[in-house]
C-alpha cells in the first residue's frame, strides 16, 4: 500500500506523512513535531540557512496574539499551476496562502461577523479576541484538491480550498465566540479542537465533530477542571483516543473531576466519552502552587506499545502508555524524571510550557524532547551540555526498556535560550527558538498583573536556533533577524524551508539560498 511518498507503520497504527508537508501543529496527528521527509536540509549544510524571504501580513495582534502556526503542502493544483503554499492564521480572522517559492500572497480571506457580547477583560493576554486555533489542512483528494479548516472567532468552522480560499462547505457553529479555542486536529474525519481559560463563557473541555455528519453534531468532555491549555491542544493515539492536558483543579474521579492531569476521549457512536485518564500524585501540590499540568504530549511507537510524553510546569517529564496512562491506579506512570528546572516553584517563567517533541534516528533509538524556561535545576545534569542555563533550554532524552522497565535517560541540553520554545526535528536537526518574550505575570509592586501592554513593552525578539539532534551542538541561529518576539507560535519545517510567524504579524521564511 503506497500513499503519495510515505506511509510509515507503527506498530499500533499508522502515522501519515504526506511528501514533506506540515498541514497541522505538530506536523502530525500525535503532535510528534517530526518531520520525517525532509532531504534538503541537514547537519552539514544547515549553517549556510539564510532568510529566505519575509512577508508583513495585515493582522491586527489582539493582546499577546498574533499568527499561529504555518501549515505548508505541496502540488496544490492552482490557476498559475500546482504549487507549494504556505497557510498562516491570524489572530484577528485573518487566513492567508503565500507561495513560498517567492514569499508573495496569493490570497487572504477575511471572516466577518457581529462583534460577540462577550470577550476577555481588556488588556488580558488570557482570553484575546478572535480565531485562536492553529487550522488544519486535509489529505488530498484524488484530484489533488486540498481543504483547509479554521476555526473563526465567532465560533463557526469555516471550510475553504487551499488553491484559491474559496468556500467549499456552509460553516457551522463549533465553540462559544471569544471562547479560545486551541489548534485543530484531524483524524479520519473527525476534528478535535480543546478550551481553554473559560473564556467569553466557554467551558473547558474537548471538542469534536464529525465532518461528514450531515448533522453537525457537536460532541464534548468536560473534565471540571481548569483549561485544557496545551499548546498545540489535543494529541490523537492510534486508537483515535484524543489526550488533552487539564489545568488547574480538583482531582475527584468518582465525581467525574479530572484537573491537573491528562484525559483521553474518544468518540463512541456520536458521543465523545472518557477512555483512560493519569494523575500525578502530586496533584494538590500542583494545584497550590498553580504549576499546571498544561503540555500537549507527544505519541509514538516504541517496541511493542504505543507510548506518549509530557510534563507540567513544575518541570518534570512523565513517558506513559497509551493503552494504560496511569496503570490500575491512574497514579503510576512508566517514568517520572526528576526535576529539570523550576527550583524556585515559579508558576511564572519557569518550567515546561507548550508541547514536546519526539524522533527515531537510523539507529532505531528513539528521542523525547522538551522546552523548558528558567534557569537549569542544579541537580540536571545530562552528559552532554552546551553552558550555563539561565533563561531556558531543550533538553533531549533516550527512550529505553530493559526487563519491562522503562528509562528516560537524559541525552544533552541545549544552549541557553531566552524563554525556549517546543522544537521540531528534521533530518537530524532540531529546530527550536527563544521567544524573547516577557512572561512575567506578577511583581513585587503590583502584585497578579498580567497585562498584555507590560509584557509586550518588556519582550525582545525571538531567536531561530539549529541543533545538532544527537548532540544538541548549535549549527545555526538567525540572531537578529526576526524583529519581534513570539507568543504562543509555532515552527514548520518542510521542503528545505523553516517558518516562523511573530508578533508585528511577520511570516518568516528560513533556508538554503537556491535550494
Amino acid at each position: 500500500m503506497q500513499i503519495r511518498n510515505v506511509l510509515t507503520f507503527g506498530l499500533l497504527g499508522c502515522t501519515l506523512m504526506w511528501g514533506a508537508e506540515w498541514r497541522t501543529d505538530g506536523g502530525n496527528p500525535q503532535r510528534t513535531a517530526w518531520q520525517q521527509n525532509e532531504k534538503i536540509l541537514n547537519k552539514d549544510n544547515v549553517k549556510g540557512m539564510k532568510l529566505l524571504w519575509k512577508i508583513k501580513l495585515d493582522n491586527v495582534p489582539q493582546e499577546m496574539h498574533s499568527l499561529f502556526a504555518p501549515l505548508i503542502v505541496e502540488n496544490v493544483p492552482t490557476k498559475a499551476g500546482k504549487k507549494q503554499i504556505a497557510v498562516v492564521s491570524g489572530i484577528s480572522d485573518n487566513l492567508y496562502a503565500i507561495d513560498v517559492e517567492t514569499g508573495k500572497l496569493i490570497w487572504k480571506k477575511h471572516f466577518e461577523y457581529p462583534t460577540p457580547a462577550r470577550r476577555g477583560r481588556e488588556g488580558d493576554p488570557l482570553c484575546p479576541p478572535g480565531a485562536t486555533a492553529a487550522p488544519v489542512i486535509n489529505e488530498p483528494t484524488t484530484s489533488g484538491d486540498r481543504i483547509v479548516y479554521m476555526l473563526a472567532g465567532d465560533g463557526k468552522l469555516h471550510s475553504l480550498n487551499v488553491a484559491d480560499g474559496e468556500v467549499v462547505a456552509p460553516p457551522f457553529p463549533f465553540g462559544y465566540p471569544n471562547g479560545k479555542h486551541y489548534s485543530l486536529n484531524l483524524w479520519k474525519d473527525t476534528l478535535f479542537t480543546t478550551t481553554a481559560q473559560g473564556c467569553a463563557g466557554n467551558p473547558n473541555q474537548i471538542w469534536a465533530v464529525n465532518l461528514k455528519d450531515p448533522a453537525k453534531k457537536i460532541m464534548t468532555f468536560n473534565p471540571k477542571s481548569g483549561g485544557l491549555w496545551g499548546r498545540s491542544g489535543a494529541a490523537i493515539d492510534s486508537s483515535g483516543t484524543a489526550w488533552a492536558p487539564t489545568g488547574d483543579g480538583r482531582y475527584d474521579p468518582d465525581n467525574k473531576v479530572y484537573g491537573n492531569g491528562l484525559i483521553g476521549a474518544g468518540v463512541e457512536g456520536n458521543e465523545l466519552k472518557l477512555r483512560d485518564w493519569f494523575e500525578p500524585s502530586n496533584w494538590i501540590w500542583l494545584q497550590k502552587r498553580d504549576l499546571d499540568f498544561q503540555v500537549t504530549p507527544a505519541i509514538f511507537p516504541f517496541k511493542d506499545k504505543e507510548l506518549m510524553v509530557t510534563g507540567s510546569k513544575e518541570c518534570r517529564v512523565y513517558l506513559l502508555d497509551t493503552k494504560s496512562a496511569g496503570g490500575k491506579d491512574h497514579l503510576t506512570p512508566l517514568v517520572r524524571t526528576p526535576l529539570m528546572c523550576n527550583e524556585e516553584v515559579d508558576f511564572q517563567s519557569a518550567g515546561i510550557w507548550g508541547s514536546m517533541a519526539s524522533w527515531q534516528d537510523s539507529k532505531g533509538t528513539r528521542w523525547a524532547l522538551t522546552p523548558f524556561w528558567g534557569p537549569v535545576h542544579p541537580d540536571f545534569k545530562p552528559p552532554i551540555n552546551h553552558g550555563p542555563v539561565q533563561h531556558g533550554a531543550v533538553v533531549a532524552f533516550k527512550v529505553n526498556e530493559k526487563g519491562g522497565k522503562y528509562e528516560l535517560n537524559p541525552a544533552w541540553i541545549s544552549r541557553d535560550m531566552d524563554q525556549a520554545e517546543p522544537p521540531v526535528i528534521a533530518n537530524g536537526v532540531v529546530y527550536a527558538y527563544a521567544s524573547g518574550e516577557n512572561t512575567r505575570q506578577a511583581y513585587p509592586d503590583k502584585g497578579l498583573a498580567d497585562f498584555s501592554p507590560l509584557r509586550i513593552a518588556a519582550s525582545k525578539h525571538a531567536t531561530l536556533y539549529a541543533l545538532d539532534a544527537e548532540t544538541g551542538k548549535e549549527l545555526y541561529n538567525s540572531g537578529k533577524e526576526i524583529d519581534n518576539f513570539v507568543h504562543f507560535g509555532a515552527l514548520s519545517v518542510a521542503n528545505g524551508r523553516v517558518y516562523i510567524g511573530d508578533f508585528g504579524s511577520t511570516l518568516y521564511c528560513f533556508g538554503l539560498p537556491g535550494k
